[in-house]
């Protein structure tokens, strides 16, 4: 078996958890969250937001179209990072392992430019990878083909020596649809079973 030479991590819900609904209902309760989800579309606004809008001010125009909803739909930029976690602890000393044995680590995440380096100043891992691949620099969200193309351009490795996890299945399909090894992550623990079956991680290393 061809080991590969470079690690792809995904970053929400693979190094931190990522469920808007989860604080929005601590905030308003299930019915109010699905009522203000379902009429201003604030997955929609992050989606633009993850393709380079800027982060602040496609914020605020949402809020500025929904003034019944402004000061919750605020809360998507003011209260980010209670968005964007808890951290996932096993997944991060997974990418710490890797990197003391020398093996290439990249990032590869829909995630808005400002927002990404807002979130670097808080979890100090974000800055730990060797390439960074981040949609809204790169003008192309995944699953899109060109963003795995302008990996592959970028790091100069064939496919087959990129392993990648995610935890959309659309993602991983169209990854390994260029030859790229994947796995969909359901969990830290089948993805360190899964670095240690690929020669990358011993067991001992794979686990805190």
């Amino acid at each position: 078996m061809l080991q590969p030479q470079a690690v792809i991590f995904d970053i929400g819900n693979v190094l931190i958890e990522w469920n808007p609904e989860r604080f929005y209902d601590a905030q308003l309760g299930e019915a109010a969250r699905r009522r203000l989800f379902a009429e201003t579309d604030l997955h929609e606004m992050n989606l633009r937001i993850d393709a380079g809008a800027a982060f602040e001010e496609t914020v605020q125009e949402t809020a500025r179209a929904h003034p019944q909803w402004s000061r919750e739909i605020l809360w998507w930029h003011d209260n980010w990072i209670d968005l964007a976690s808890p951290r996932i602890d096993h997944s991060i000393h997974l990418l710490h392992a890797l990197r003391r044995k020398g093996v290439a680590v990249f990032a590869l995440s829909n995630f808005g430019d400002s927002s990404f380096a807002y979130a670097q100043t808080q979890y100090d891992f974000l800055r730990a990878f060797d390439r960074f691949y981040i949609s809204g620099r790169m003008g192309a969200i995944k699953p899109d083909p060109q963003i795995y193309a302008m990996v592959e351009a970028d790091c100069g490795l064939p496919p087959d020596k990129l392993i990648f996890t995610d935890d959309k299945a659309e993602n991983i399909a169209a990854a390994a649809a260029r030859g790229w090894k994947t796995h969909l992550f359901d969990g830290p623990g089948p993805w360190a079973a899964r670095l240690v079956a690929e020669g990358l991680l011993t067991r001992q290393e794979a686990h805190p």
